[in-house]
């Protein structure tokens, strides 16, 4: 199953980054509060869907594991986590429990390596179709359809739970000198820098006042920042088996002169 996926170039994205970043946290709960766990079907079948595969127009990919991601409240929220993390922007309604998340990574020249999907799996079953989503769950897939989109600013993209994320990081103003970047070799930028801890790029976190493991899984955002959709792949009953954030690296466009 392969299909087309929805990608906004970056000279778009950065007008609808700005414009998103306008939008008060609130506001953004408020959309997402009365998501739906429902999920559509979608009839597409185009080639322009390579997530967790092994070849794509842009280069090999290569498939690594970072751990698995803990949803005690079934909550997914994808987000920039140095910028938008718990801003509940982009939330959508799956089962609660723990699942394995992988990075699907493209070699666009020899030895230039940039990763083209973050996704979170839910089932090995085989995908029959993708989906969308919009603030009321998941839709049919269509090039036309406005949709959840990862929004991104500091050039990475993340999957946590959102509910967790409330409860399990410490207050707001803390985050940049005590847990993102003051030099030292445990903090998130040390450890998505660091080949040891995963693979250079990427990292499985748990957020600090995590009770049940609480995490935030991240990775490097392809050819940096922008907005990104969210896609879904589901079987032939419509059943949600994975979710990836395409960071539109696989498709063999250009990537912008400044990356």
């Amino acid at each position: 199953m392969k299909a087309k996926v929805v990608w906004i170039p970056r000279v778009f994205a950065a007008f609808f980054a700005v414009l998103t970043a306008l939008l008060s946290a609130a506001c953004a709960r408020d959309a997402q509060k009365d998501s739906s766990s429902s999920i559509g079907k979608s009839t597409l079948n185009s080639p322009q869907f390579y997530a967790l595969q092994s070849s794509s127009p842009a280069g090999s990919l290569t498939v690594h594991p970072l751990g698995n991601l803990i949803l005690p409240s079934g909550k997914l929220e994808a987000s920039d986590p140095f910028v938008g993390l718990g801003d509940a922007i982009a939330v959508i309604n799956v089962p609660a429990g723990t699942y394995p998340v992988f990075v699907t990574i493209c070699e666009v020249e020899p030895n230039h390596f940039r990763e083209a999907y973050l996704s979170v799996v839910f089932s090995d079953a085989k995908p029959a179709g993708l989906v969308l989503f919009d603030e009321n769950g998941a839709i049919p897939f269509s090039d036309e359809a406005e949709h959840l989109m990862v929004f991104v600013d500091a050039g990475t993209v993340a999957f946590a739970d959102s509910e967790a994320i409330a409860t399990a990081m410490p207050d707001h103003k803390d985050w940049y000198a005590k847990l993102f970047n003051n030099g030292k070799e445990d903090l998130w930028f040390s450890l998505m820098d660091s080949p040891k801890h995963l693979i250079k790029g990427s990292a499985n976190i748990v957020m600090p006042n995590a009770t049940q493991g609480e995490n935030v899984v991240m990775t490097h955002s392809g050819w940096g920042d922008g907005a990104y959709s969210i896609v879904g792949t589901v079987d032939a009953a419509g059943k949600l088996l994975a979710v990836h954030i395409d960071l539109g690296v696989a498709y063999g466009e250009e990537a912008d002169e400044d990356n």
